[in-house]
């Protein structure tokens, strides 16, 4: 299990119930967003749609440096700068914007390994477009944040942060 290392580390949390992530250092917040969860609520299962719970870690933080709104798919820039134009044209898309933390379970049998892998999920705390509402569930898995926000807490963590998903 990986927990924060000492009472001065960073970590984060989110509460899937208020629809909110907390950015702490030992017990003081220091930063508190609104977000958006899973429509189909909390889960482990692969192909569930729902959000992971448990204590996870950040495995990768992508998109350093590139324009708010920079369009993501499996990861990677696609070149797209997010747009309603852009949206009209792919109307079923899942957009992943401006940045990415991927996630991986810290807990096997739970969150990590076999059917309920968080990492295999491509489970992501990640940018939306600014007209989804944030405080009520609604995406695929992922948490999903304002731009501005997940730009600032991208800035904040490092690879290894831990971070607990609680319903």
């Amino acid at each position: 299990m990986v927990a924060a290392k000492g009472p001065k580390s960073l970590y984060v949390t989110v509460s899937i119930l208020e629809q909110t992530l907390w950015l702490l250092r030992g017990g003081e917040c220091l930063r508190t967003f609104r977000v958006s969860t899973a429509r189909n609520g909390p889960g482990e299962a692969r192909g569930s749609e729902c959000t992971p719970r448990g204590l996870h870690t950040v495995h990768a933080k992508i998109g350093a440096g590139l324009p708010v709104n920079t369009v993501f798919v499996g990861r990677r820039p696609t070149g797209e700068r997010y747009t309603p134009e852009l949206q009209a044209r792919h109307p079923g898309r899942d957009w992943i914007l401006t940045r990415i933390l991927w996630l991986s379970g810290a807990e096997v049998g739970r969150n990590r390994l076999g059917e309920v892998d968080t990492m295999r999920r491509y489970i992501y705390i990640h940018g939306c477009p600014g007209d989804v509402p944030m405080g009520i569930p609604g995406s695929h898995g992922c948490i999903r944040m304002r731009n501005v926000d997940v730009m600032e807490l991208f800035d904040c963590v490092d690879v290894g942060t831990c971070v607990r998903i609680d319903d």
